[in-house]
């Protein structure tokens, strides 16, 4: 479906963050344990961060959490939440709220957003490198322990840090529908578009887990020589590929890199 109409605002009545919590129960099934509470929903908007919320009409349909960070010297935002309603996804609305959280950000002088990212999700590695002109160059083993979400299958809660230099000519250049800065791809880190469903039924899992080791040792690979995930790829099978070279490009602090 598309979404034209759709109305985006900050969302900080208790009705809008409590309809947050709730479509975040609906999106990644937690246990209750595991749930972001409403107190913090309420906390993010008062000390920086920031809970947007995609409506259409009265109804969220999406939602979008990040809370302020701070590290090198520098404060960014960082990303911990996006949610889309089932009914409303792939219309865009994910990359909408996105470009909220920017204008927002940007607004308020900050450089650069993060989020991670599982990388066995082929739309979702596409959306933030390719659409939104994110980079990754950090990879995290199991950062959340393994969690009561069947979206992750019981696997390890391995994550890729997007970093979103949001003032980056890199980015720039994506949003007004120019071509990305080109690069050389010095290595290439494929997954196979049956990863989701082996993840999701036992007989299949022990595959889904020997894709995930395979594509972690390569990525930890990749950084350790300096290498970033830049682009990528998807077949006409589905299958996705991230693509790594080195990015050269000045970034918004002053002083050069962002410290891993």
């Amino acid at each position: 479906m598309t979404s034209p109409s759709l109305a985006f605002r900050k969302c900080e009545s208790l009705d809008d963050i409590s309809a947050c919590f709730a479509l975040q129960k609906e999106v990644w099934c937690f246990s209750d344990v595991e749930l972001v509470p409403v107190r913090l929903f309420v906390l993010a908007g008062k000390i920086g961060g920031q809970v947007m919320g995609a409506f259409d009409g009265p109804d969220l349909v999406g939602f979008a959490l990040a809370i302020p960070g701070y590290r090198g010297g520098h404060p960014y935002l960082h990303s911990h939440m996006l949610a889309v309603r089932d009914d409303h996804r792939n219309s865009g609305v994910g990359r909408r709220l996105k470009l909220f959280q920017r204008d927002d950000a940007l607004a308020r002088g900050f450089a650069l957003m993060e989020w991670t990212f599982d990388p066995l999700e082929i739309k979702n590695a596409y959306l933030n490198l390719e659409k939104l002109g994110a980079i990754a160059r950090r990879y995290n083993i199991n950062q959340y322990g393994i969690t009561t979400s069947p979206l992750q299958g019981g696997l390890p809660t391995d994550r890729l840090v997007a970093e979103w230099w949001m003032n980056s000519e890199r980015v720039s250049r994506l949003l007004t529908a120019s071509p990305s800065p080109p690069f050389d791809p010095e290595a290439e880190i494929v997954v196979p578009a049956e990863v989701s469903a082996w993840k999701s039924s036992a007989e299949t899992k022990p595959r889904a887990a020997q894709v995930q080791n395979a594509i972690r040792s390569q990525f930890l690979d990749a950084f350790s020589r300096g290498l970033a995930a830049l682009g990528y790829q998807r077949d006409q099978h589905g299958n996705g590929k991230f693509l790594l070279g080195h990015w050269s490009e000045n970034l918004a602090y002053e002083g050069g890199d962002h410290p891993a």
